[in-house]
């Protein structure tokens, strides 16, 4: 049972982590003329666009800046700390 726990917890956070490395990649393809309309660009929309829609809908945009982005990176890593919460308690409770 710990292994198993043990494996799905390093699963989720790693892709977790990769997930915050796309976000980062994409939000910087904003400093790059025609960066989103590449095959990478593309690529990102298709995987990041879906999350990040959420946070603009909520968090409208100062000016020509849009802020939405780095919530969204806050909000994944809360995320990513509430799972790792999780998983220590119920660490404790298979171990105890």
């Amino acid at each position: 049972m710990l292994f198993i726990l043990t494996r799905l917890h390093s699963v989720l956070s790693a892709a977790l982590e990769i997930y915050s490395v796309l976000l980062v990649i994409y939000i910087l393809l904003s400093w790059f003329p025609n960066a989103y309309q590449s095959k990478l660009g593309q690529l990102l929309a298709r995987v990041c666009e879906p999350y990040l829609d959420v946070f603009r809908r909520i968090i409208p945009p100062i000016g020509m800046i849009s802020i939405s982005g780095i919530v969204a990176l806050l909000a994944l890593n809360v995320i990513s700390r509430g799972l790792d919460s999780i998983f220590i308690f119920i660490y404790r409770l298979v171990l105890s």
